[in-house]
């Protein structure tokens, strides 16, 4: 799931800046942590603590009030509203990767990414983000190749990967919907041939940078089994401690035992 907060981290610069190529430094003095990770982090807190996501999204998220959260999901965050409001945005996807690491069948996996997308996003196309994404970081994490994966997600879900980034990126633009970020960014991980190659995909279509690269990330990192430690360094130094934590608790437990050693390799170094 660091996959998710490097994609995140590292998109962050581009999200309102779009850009149109791979070419671009992965991080700068404005390089942050948004509620893409906020949120990523408190999925698998819910799961390491085994309490109900709605319950450990509100308690993480309050910490972090200024990570850009949606509007409506705000209202709901502060609890000014209560139930799940429709959402189809990729909000729902963008924070499941902890689901398709920690369970380990793909039914469990389909349901519990729906459990932790219905608290705010009950639209349909809401939990089908959700499904995709933490079944093809399960897929991957399990050993799948990428053409059982691509396969596999195209009948579950109907999703167009037929594609490559260049097909892709002319005419992409900023999008918040999972319908039209999902496929994009399973694809951006699809025509990659390294971690960082995803991520470069992921941003370089010039729309949701942040979350595309996140979930592209996520999926990258279950599917080489490992984070550059340059990149596993400069997002150590951006996420503050209590997120970094739940991070260690989680690879503990659930985490790929390469990441995990790099994890534990970087305690007490900044």
């Amino acid at each position: 799931m660091l996959g998710a907060a490097a994609g995140d981290i590292i998109g962050s610069v581009y999200e309102f800046d779009t850009i149109k190529t791979k070419d671009f430094p992965l991080f700068s003095e404005r390089s942050r942590f948004t509620d893409d990770s906020v949120l990523t982090m408190a999925v698998a807190n819910a799961i390491c603590r085994g309490v109900p996501y709605k319950r450990a999204i509100r308690e993480i998220g309050n910490r972090y009030p200024e990570s850009g959260y949606g509007s409506s999901f705000v209202l709901w965050l502060f609890g000014l509203m209560d139930d799940p409001y429709y959402s189809w945005g990729n909000g729902s996807a963008m924070r499941v990767s902890p689901v398709g690491f920690a369970f380990k069948s793909r039914e469990k996996v389909l349901e519990e990414a729906e459990r932790s997308a219905e608290i705010t996003h009950d639209h349909p196309e809401g939990i089908k983000g959700a499904r995709a994404t933490a079944l093809a970081v399960f897929f991957a994490a399990g050993g799948a190749d990428k053409e059982e994966m691509e396969e596999e997600i195209e009948k579950e879900f109907g999703y167009d990967l037929d594609r490559t980034v260049a097909d892709i990126r002319p005419d992409y633009q900023w999008e918040a919907s999972c319908q039209k970020t999902v496929p994009e960014a399973i694809v951006c991980f699809l025509d990659s041939v390294s971690f960082e190659d995803a991520i470069r995909n992921a941003v370089s279509l010039g729309g949701d940078s942040d979350t595309l690269a996140c979930i592209a990330g996520s999926i990258a990192e279950a599917y080489y089994r490992e984070i550059p430690m340059d990149i596993l360094i400069e997002v150590k130094r951006r996420l503050p401690g209590d997120l970094w934590e739940i991070c260690r608790e989680f690879y503990r437990d659930y985490g790929l035992p390469e990441v995990r050693a790099q994890v534990e390799a970087l305690q007490g170094k900044r």
